[in-house]
């Protein structure tokens, strides 16, 4: 099968799957992949599980393929500064509190000496349970090196919060944090990779650095540190084929995205953005989104219009644009929209 066909075949199932594919545009040294695993051997829920088989053939091909495994902080501090990042960059992500990761994921990890990024919900930990770690697992894993990044105390829908909801919930996750491990975070997962513009103001001013989502692609230096993609993985949809996709993309320079708020208020909404920079082989530009499969796409110039044939269904709904790059990478521009 053609490796255009096996693409586009991988991005509608990330749309309809509601899970990520592969990466998109600009340059090496400007973006890094971040890669998110949420279960680990727990089947119940396939589409969040991965198993410790697969896992350990991820690591071996981080391990082999030429990678730079780095720390989500300092890819985080590189791309706010304007750093050069190694070719390649890639952090490991994991959301969710599951025992799973503490007792399969975290010791193949770090045997490899992989850096990793856990995003949890306190109000989780603290109701407990045989599914769930333990304050004193996770003081016992941020003792070996392991960050803990938050998703707030509840885990609220954000997008659909009130702002003083929010920022109390943020506050009193950070409570929490340092409380139990004696230190707080700058790092930040949206529930559901749910976010909307009010609530990124919100993050900003309690003094957040990054937040991420849950919509595929690299994440660009010219970015928005609130909104940053990371592509999913798991046993459903994340065999090696497709894991190489993913951590060798690279952005597409995509700035001036409108509607800017990703919780929606036009239903279908008129997307659009435009491109920072040139992009060759931008005629081979393809987008899709789930529930609509590919979407029509109108270009002038820089700017990219993309028009949906029909209203999303409430929920969440997942947009990816690429364009194919040399060597086998692919240029890659993901989105996530909240519908009422």
């Amino acid at each position: 099968m053609k490796q255009s066909v096996v693409l586009a075949l991988l991005l509608w199932l990330a749309a309809v799957v509601d899970l990520p594919v592969c990466g998109s545009t600009a340059w090496a040294g400007e973006s890094a992949v971040v890669l998110v695993y949420h279960r680990f051997d727990d089947d119940r829920v396939p589409a969040l599980n991965t198993t410790t088989e697969l896992l350990a053939a991820h690591v071996a091909e981080l391990k082999t393929g030429g990678y730079a495994v780095l720390p989500l902080a300092e890819i985080v501090s590189a791309l706010r500064a304007g750093r050069a990042l190694p070719d390649k960059a890639v952090a490991i992500t994991v959301d969710d509190a599951s025992a799973g990761f503490y007792a399969r994921a975290w010791p193949l990890l770090k045997k490899a000496g992989f850096p990793a990024t856990l995003f949890l919900a306190t109000d989780e930990v603290d109701r407990g349970g045989p599914e769930v770690m333990t304050w004193g697992q996770l003081r016992e894993l941020s003792a070996a090196g392991l960050t803990v990044g938050t998703q707030g105390a509840a885990r609220l829908r954000l997008s659909k919060a009130g702002p003083d909801q929010i920022a109390a919930d943020l506050a009193r996750a950070r409570a929490r944090l340092d409380k139990e491990l004696g230190k707080d975070t700058e790092l930040f997962a949206w529930p559901w990779g749910e976010a909307s513009a009010e609530a990124e103001d919100i993050l900003r001013r309690s003094g957040f650095a990054a937040a991420f989502g849950q919509h595929s692609g690299a994440a660009w230096i010219k970015g928005d540190p609130f909104f940053l993609p990371r592509f999913a993985q798991s046993s459903a949809y994340g065999d090696l084929q497709r894991f190489r996709l993913s951590v060798r993309s690279l952005p597409l320079p995509a700035v001036d995205i409108t509607p800017e708020d990703p919780a929606i208020k036009a239903n279908p909404p008129a997307f659009g953005f435009t491109l920072a920079e040139d992009v060759p082989g931008i005629d081979g530009l393809s987008c899709f989104a789930s529930h609509q499969g590919q979407l029509k796409v109108e270009r002038l110039g820089p700017r990219v219009e993309v028009r949906m044939s029909k209203p999303l269904p409430s929920g969440r709904t997942r947009l990816n644009c690429t364009v194919p790059a040399l060597e086998g990478r692919w240029r890659w521009f993901g989105w996530q929209f909240s519908v009422p």
